[in-house]
């Protein structure tokens, strides 16, 4: 292995376990082992650990409703996270830094879809997320001023929404994770629906989580350093998705009903992954259908 010492903050989370079932051998730092918010707690577990690879997946993260509620813890916890853990990196000599920011670091509205790296800073993020995005931003510029002013190889990930096996399937799950739970639920009640937020009308990307977590250590065992989205080329219309749940999970028995009193959120934010195939021309994300009935049968055991 390139590196004796990888930290894997995060290391119980989606992506955090994904990563966990290709090297088991890392140590994967849970929220119960440090508060990362705590200045002298990640000074200690620096200390103790002394790694000589950081794989930073923690971050405070919710769903859109949460997002609205709790601005201000989005921004604060993730900020002070982000900050205390690449600065006690850089002070201890870690030598390789991977964070993981989101899309939602994008601006609301952009001229061209997808969009690339380039764009980042061409407007504010969504105002659903905006606390959050602006958060992620602030690790990009300060992973970008550590690389120029210290002279590091420091790098960010930024993937499109997740799902996976191992995402919250509660009020904190992403869009994927609730619209299994709710068509589990709808055959397990013998119910005749499903209801969803919103429109149904919003594009999105998402991706499964080992996919992410295969690039991350792509980029670790080949010296890839660029910073680059991650996402998948399928962009579907929530109704589309959940066409495809219905389908993955065998219930094209259910009908599909909005309530248009909830948010729909961001309608676009569809991004670019030119630059990922460009360093890893191998890269073949699970189709969305396979990665649902993955996860249904994995869940409806």
């Amino acid at each position: 292995m390139k590196y004796k010492k990888i930290l894997v903050t995060g290391g119980s989370g989606m992506v955090g376990r994904s990563l966990k079932d290709i090297n088991p051998n890392a140590y994967y730092l849970s929220s119960s082992d440090c508060d990362l918010t705590n200045q002298l707690e990640v000074e200690k577990l620096f200390e103790e650990y002394n790694p000589d690879c950081v794989i930073h997946l923690a971050a405070k993260v919710g769903g859109l409703i949460s997002n609205i509620k709790f601005p201000a813890d989005y921004f604060t916890e993730n900020i002070l996270m982000n900050t205390l853990v690449m600065d006690a990196a850089k002070r201890h000599g870690v030598k390789r830094f991977i964070s993981i920011l989101s899309s939602c670091i994008y601006p609301d509205v952009a001229p061209n879809y997808p969009m690339n790296e380039s764009v980042l800073h061409d407007g504010p993020p969504p105002d659903g997320n905006f606390s959050y995005g602006y958060a992620k931003r602030c690790l990009a510029v300060q992973t970008e001023a550590y690389n120029k002013q210290f002279g590091l190889n420091y790098q960010f990930l930024n993937p499109s929404n997740l799902y996976g096996e191992y995402d919250k399937y509660d009020e904190n799950g992403h869009f994927i994770a609730d619209l299994i739970k709710k068509i589990i639920v709808a055959k397990k009640e013998k119910s005749d629906k499903i209801t969803l937020f919103g429109t149904g009308a919003p594009l999105r990307q998402f991706i499964h989580s080992s996919d992410l977590a295969n690039v991350i250590w792509e980029c670790v065992e080949n010296d890839i350093y660029t910073n680059m989205n991650v996402a998948s080329n399928e962009v579907l219309s929530i109704h589309q998705m959940a066409e495809i749940g219905l389908k993955s999970c065998d219930a094209t028995h259910l009908k599909i009903e909005y309530d248009a009193t909830k948010p729909d959120g961001q309608y676009r934010k569809d991004i670019s992954i030119t630059k990922l195939l460009e360093e890893i021309p191998t890269f073949n994300p699970i189709p969305l259908s396979d990665g649902i009935k993955r996860v249904y049968l994995k869940l409806n055991r």
